[in-house]
């Protein structure tokens, strides 16, 4: 086993800055958590994701483009969709 924490009087924990560096997770993001059997858990860096809709919600013609997108472009905005970066509006 690796580190221990310290849980407090309202049952949270801190994980030290390397363990965070190990998960690249930075201030503000997610971690998810699985319950595993024999009372272990098991801590992810969330990593967010996109679907096909947000992908297709760029070309769907609900966005009005003043000039035709280069496939730079649309390759950009692809990655950015697939990646979960799209934000709603």
């Amino acid at each position: 086993m690796g580190s221990s924490l310290a849980v407090t009087a309202k049952g949270q924990v801190t994980l030290r800055r390397e363990l965070l560096q190990h998960l690249g997770v930075k201030p503000g993001e997610r971690v998810d958590l699985e319950k595993l059997p024999g009372g272990e858990l098991r801590l992810r860096a969330a990593r967010p994701t996109g679907t096909i809709d947000k992908f297709f919600h760029v070309l769907d013609g609900k966005v009005k483009l003043k000039k035709s997108l280069t496939i730079e472009a649309m390759n950009k905005i692809a990655s950015a969709g697939w990646a979960g970066e799209l934000g709603e509006k």
